[in-house]
């Protein structure tokens, strides 16, 4: 859901840090991708894995590693189903795709997602409430996540994950620059897929979700449900399909494991003296942030108001604009926990700017209606 989706932000540090984001594994800073229409999950089929040598020892080996019943392991593995529309969609966008900022953010927020974005807010006022006072994640940055990602749960997907994981744990197209590294960082998730549902004693045959293995409001990949998932309700499971507490606190605890600072800024304004401006020194740590106020400013980055008073890193952030001039800002740690969720800067600022609106069009509401 930048490039990203297929960088790990650690897979740098934006989510996806060292792993990809959680939320997405493919292009996500492309503003040519648009987001799928709702529709009835399609009876795709494809070949399934029973018949592969190399898909059947993985089973073995994942049996042996959790404890698991190995014939169980090799039923559900064979029953995954290589789907061809998976690797394809998988493949990075051609190298002169134009990135452009106006375009990415006209498809995330729109009058849809922030009428949609009002509703759930208010429906689950006291659950983001809490999350925001256990947590110190506001709620505007939950709700801007949730929208971004499946419109609060109307789109999470319509492939089923284990084949989607599957494929891409066994036929990753080989094109990609990065194939064998992200092969095997899908069969990590197919594995903590299949470990999952074995424990909650539910069938890993029926989720549903993303082309790359994420599901649920959130869009969360396993191994991100696994390290901050949420019980949020008490009922002693996560539920990021059907439990909208589960999804609030798993999204706040995530961002909160990821260093999320309460009471800092995202970004902050910038502009330029162009008699000092050091362009290609402020983007060459790319969105980590690296500058101190004094370091960035000397490089001919101008701040003012708050920003002047910011105590830790800052990172120039660029938001290109096709052939216009593009868009700058000064992004601090917290803009950069977002890209954790997805390593784009595109979608981090997409994600802010939904829960800004639907907090202000909160606000005019309460005003019309005191």
């Amino acid at each position: 859901m930048s490039r990203l989706t297929l960088l790990f932000a650690p897979f740098l540090a934006c989510v996806f840090t060292a792993a990809p984001p959680l939320a997405q594994a493919a292009d996500d800073d492309n503003p040519l991708v648009a987001k799928a229409k709702p529709r009835t999950p399609p009876q795709r089929r494809g070949t399934p894995y029973a018949g592969r040598e190399d898909a059947m020892q993985f089973a073995d080996e994942v049996a042996q590693r959790r404890g698991l019943d190995a014939q169980w392991v090799r039923q559900i593995v064979g029953e995954a189903q290589n789907l061809p529309v998976v690797s394809r969609l998988m493949q990075p966008a051609p190298a002169a795709t134009a990135k452009n900022w106006r375009l990415y953010r006209s498809r995330f927020i729109d009058a849809t997602r922030i009428n949609a974005g009002v509703r759930f807010w208010q429906e689950n006022r006291r659950t983001l409430e809490r999350a925001e006072q256990e947590f110190g994640v506001p709620a505007e940055m939950v709700v801007g996540i949730i929208g971004v990602e499946t419109i609060y749960g109307q789109q999470m997907g319509d492939f089923r994950v284990l084949d989607a994981l599957a494929t891409l744990a066994f036929d990753f197209p080989s094109s990609h620059p990065r194939a064998a590294e992200r092969a095997q960082y899908f069969r990590g998730e197919l594995e903590q897929f299949i470990a999952f549902h074995r424990a909650e004693r539910t069938s890993p045959l029926t989720p549903r979700g993303s082309y790359a293995g994420a599901w649920g409001m959130p869009q969360f990949m396993p191994t991100s449900l696994a390290r901050w998932g949420v019980d949020y309700d008490g009922d002693k499971k996560v539920d990021l399909a059907g439990s909208t507490p589960d999804v609030i606190g798993s999204v706040a605890n995530y961002f909160k494991g990821y260093g999320w600072n309460p009471g800092m800024p995202t970004h902050y304004p910038v502009r330029f003296d162009t008699a000092r401006l050091d362009l290609e020194g402020l983007l060459a740590p790319d969105i980590l942030p690296t500058f101190s106020v004094a370091s960035f400013q000397a490089k001919g980055a101008v701040l003012e108001g708050a920003a002047l008073e910011h105590k830790g890193p800052l990172a120039l952030i660029e938001l290109q604009n096709g052939g216009d001039p593009p868009t700058y800002v000064a992004g601090t740690e917290n803009f950069y926990v977002i890209t954790r969720y997805n390593w784009s800067s595109y979608y981090a600022m997409a994600v802010i700017e939904l829960g800004r609106e639907v907090r202000e069009a909160m606000g005019r509401q309460s005003a019309r209606n005191p």
